[in-house]
């Protein structure tokens, strides 16, 4: 790789970084994105939280894109940044939300570039780099940092320029606070419900929203529902259940808006709420759970139940159908059909037959083969019960007939 080696002329004059660098960086990303973490948290336990909290995955992305962005375009200087620059925005728009101010962002970039310094010293004596080629990486690196904190700058000032008063950038740091997900100490929480009037309730019902909220949203909310909606991820907490006059209040505010109402729960686990509000959104964008103007956890909690972890249900689909796995593809998905269908109506042959459109005769054939494959598993009360809600899941998922897949 034609790179600048070791030169004892150190008064060049800096220039680009050669395209062929990117190709050193690139797989550096994942561990310097760990590293960078762990160092900024630590430096700055308030990050740890919001890494936990409504805007996680948001900032996660901004992390990412923030580190491949400069890669890219090292490879390629007309890249385009587009993500990126939104995403930095976000991080200075969660700032303002947070009422922090920008000192502390900026120190966490700087941070984040000493953190990448230090790996490319390291990276430039494996490689025998040159002293020049590192000073213009450094050059480079902290030009670069000044434009993730211009444009987190820009998020910051436009939160700035809309807030009405006080009083709403303090409503919004209550809420964040709320959906943490970590204890908070009742003095500091009730030093903010005394500062924004705000009674704290016994229980809280969250509501997510499509991205972008519409600007007239919060006019049409109850003085007490608590309000983010500049975030990627709209959301309110409503104080107490829905009630019917709830209901129409947020249905009028946010018309034209796909909306998922979260459970009502105890205030302390409100950020339980939202998330499978966000959940049920998440299923609709899969085809899993059918489009609709507003929808109910409520309507839907077998289903966030059993997908609810994928990664464990494909784990759990496996190992009990792993009897079968010595069947050929259309024999197996054939036998599959088969098992869900009686785990799930526990009829007799005709019924089984009857729903899988098939002759009982077909379908005693196959159970012959399903008991000749899982022997006494099938007489096992729990072993059907972790069958069934497995293929139930499968079902749901819309890959019964591949659950290996």
């Amino acid at each position: 790789m034609p790179l600048p080696v070791q030169s004892s002329d150190m008064d060049e004059p800096l220039g680009p970084l050669p395209r062929e660098f990117a190709a050193i960086m690139r797989p550096e990303l994942p561990g310097l994105l760990k590293e960078i973490r762990v160092e900024v948290t630590r430096a700055y336990p308030e990050y740890a939280q919001l890494l936990n909290g409504p805007n996680a995955t948001a900032i996660r992305q901004g992390f990412e894109q923030s580190l491949s962005a400069f890669v890219d375009r090292v490879a390629d200087p007309g890249s385009s940044t587009t993500l990126r620059d939104e995403l930095l925005r976000t991080f200075g728009r969660v700032e303002a939300y947070e009422g922090r101010d920008l000192d502390t962002l900026q120190g966490a970039y700087r941070l984040g570039a000493r953190v990448a310094l230090r790996r490319a010293k390291s990276i430039g004596r494996r490689y025998d780099l040159s002293p020049t080629l590192l000073l213009t990486f450094a050059d480079s690196l902290f030009a670069y940092v000044e434009e993730l904190e211009a444009l987190s700058r820009e998020g910051y000032l436009e939160v700035q320029s809309r807030a009405g008063s006080a009083g709403e950038a303090l409503r919004r740091r209550l809420l964040h606070l709320l959906l943490a997900g970590t204890p908070l100490p009742q003095a500091t929480l009730s030093e903010l419900c005394d500062q924004t009037g705000w009674p704290l309730p016994d229980e809280v019902t969250l509501v997510a929203l499509r991205a972008p909220a519409p600007e007239f949203v919060q006019a049409g909310l109850d003085h007490d529902v608590l309000a983010d909606l500049g975030v990627p991820q709209p959301h309110l907490l409503v104080p107490g259940p829905l009630t019917p006059e709830r209901r129409t209040m947020l249905e009028t505010a946010v018309a034209g808006t796909q909306v998922a109402y979260g459970l009502t729960v105890p205030t302390a686990q409100a950020a339980d709420s939202l998330r499978w509000a966000r959940r049920i959104l998440q299923l609709v964008d899969e085809d899993i759970v059918a489009a609709a103007p507003v929808l109910d956890c409520a309507d839907h909690l077998v289903t966030l139940w059993l997908l609810s972890d994928p990664a464990l249900l494909t784990e759990v689909a496996a190992r009990e159908l792993a009897p079968l796995n010595g069947a050929s593809g259309n024999r197996r998905a054939r036998l599959v059909e088969t098992l869900h269908a009686w785990l799930t109506t526990r009829g007799t042959a005709e019924q089984v037959g009857d729903a899988l459109g098939v002759h009982a005769q077909t379908v005693r054939y196959r159970l012959r083969n399903l008991e000749a494959h899982f022997g006494d598993q099938l007489d096992n009360p729990e072993r059907r019960f972790a069958m069934e809600t497995a293929l139930r899941a499968l079902h749901l998922h819309g890959t019964l007939l591949h659950p290996a897949e």
